[in-house]
């Protein structure tokens, strides 16, 4: 007997979408510049220290998470593609390796779209960034803490 799964994209993903009240532009704005991404990147109790930002494709995100344990986790980010203000793409060199893309859909009214989508090399690199890093929670915590910040923008 073999086995004949079939592993799907979504097998390897990590999602999350949310109308957010914001316009596009300033989400752009908020994942795009560090004085904005640094006060609310991350899962609850997390801070961090952006050492460089250079947002165009090939350019370089690298920050240092530090954790509420006082742990520190450091990041490295390739951009890959960016359409202002509907669409980035970056690589995540730094362990756990992943590709993200996060679409910002106009919804007009002051109204976004956000998508974000963490696309993993296997089925197993995804469950181990899950058990790990619990990377499903800590999403829906960072991308809460970005609708707090938004709201104190105005």
């Amino acid at each position: 007997m073999t086995d004949e799964r079939v592993i799907t994209m979504a097998d390897r993903e990590i999602s999350e979408t949310r109308i957010v009240n914001a316009s596009r532009e300033l989400l752009w704005k908020v994942w795009t510049e560090p004085v904005h991404i640094t006060q609310w990147w991350g899962p609850t109790g997390f801070t961090n220290t952006t050492e460089k930002m250079d947002v165009r494709p090939g350019g370089e995100w690298t920050h240092v998470m530090h954790g509420p344990d006082g742990r520190d986790y450091p990041n490295r980010i390739v951009y890959v593609e960016l359409v202002k203000p509907e669409k980035l793409v970056y690589e995540h060199i730094s362990t756990p390796f992943h590709r993200t893309t996060v679409l910002f859909d106009d919804l007009g009214g002051g109204k976004t779209k956000l998508s974000f989508t963490m696309t993993f090399e296997s089925v197993e690199s995804k469950q181990w960034t899950v058990d790990k890093f619990k990377a499903e929670e800590g999403l829906r915590q960072t991308l809460g803490r970005m609708e707090v910040y938004l709201a104190q923008q105005g």
